[in-house]
């Protein structure tokens, strides 16, 4: 028999017991996220997903590269993706990938040991080799998907902060208020501008009062932009009354040559309140 296949064989017939050696040998008091879990549905989908591992990897000495790290791919996004693993420090998790390593290069050196047919020194360090090559492109692939699948979840969680912070309140007749509280960055301002002239155009707002009394700091980009949402507004015929604009934001509209000749601004909400085109 090829050795190669010899090889795959014989570390596939060993699956079972890397996966229960290296649970076994997993120091639970020093780990977290999913190798920390103590309920039993949870052991027991972490070793199935190493004992997959293990059934595909056995294959890296029979398959072509490029299909071999074409079948593995499956498992890596699954594992990636995983959100037990997600959960996961990634510094645990290529722990574990290196001392699955270690075990692999130990059942190496059991088949080359065991094995009645001779095997040239240059044929097993070719193995080590592809092993070790193959489990630090592994970890490699693991880590980035799983730091896309993070930063895509950060990327939601700011979005629905985002949109939270831009509360519509809707009042009577067709009027509407958007409290702003905080510090506006970049990102939030332009969520504002985004979803407050879509808010306005599905509720049918007709006059909104934009309160920045709780805003205390602004860039003049963000600044720019607060005012191409009152341009935006005026575009779809919003009427906007700016509220208790603070004398640094108005300074920087000021530097900016933005033009308040069409903007009703007024001191305090009240005084917004008491007008009488409300």
């Amino acid at each position: 028999m090829d050795l190669n296949r010899s090889l795959h064989d014989f570390l596939l017939n060993r699956s079972f017991a890397l996966t229960e050696e290296w649970y076994e040998s997993l120091d639970k008091s020093e780990s977290s996220g999913v190798y920390a879990a103590q309920d039993a549905e949870t052991v027991k989908q972490l070793k199935k997903k190493n004992y997959e591992f293990h059934r595909y990897l056995s294959q890296l000495f029979i398959l072509e590269t490029e299909e071999f790290y074409q079948q593995i791919n499956e498992w890596i996004l699954k594992i990636a993706r995983d959100p037990d693993h997600l959960e996961t420090p990634t510094h645990d998790i290529m722990r574990e990938f290196m001392r699955v390593r270690e075990q692999y290069l130990d059942f190496l050196n059991d088949f080359i040991t065991h094995e009645d047919k001779h095997i040239s020194r240059d044929l097993e360090e070719s193995w080590k080799r592809k092993l070790i090559e193959a489990f630090d492109q592994i970890m490699f692939q693991v880590a980035e998907e799983k730091s896309t699948q993070l930063n895509n979840q950060i990327e939601k969680q700011k979005s629905v902060i985002n949109e939270l912070s831009t509360p519509l309140i809707q009042l009577a007749n067709d009027r509407a208020l958007l409290p702003l509280v905080g510090n506006i960055d970049t990102d939030r301002a332009t969520a504002i501008l985004e979803n407050t002239l879509q808010k306005c155009t599905d509720q049918e707002i007709d006059h909104l009062f934009i309160d920045l009394t709780g805003v205390y700091l602004v860039d003049t980009m963000v600044a720019h932009q607060i005012f191409q949402l009152i341009d935006g507004l005026r575009l779809i015929g919003v009427v906007t009354t700016v509220v208790g604009i603070r004398p640094e934001i108005a300074q920087t509209a000021v530097q900016l040559g933005i033009n308040f000749s069409q903007v009703k601004t007024t001191a305090t909400l009240s005084q917004a309140m008491a007008k009488e085109y409300i």
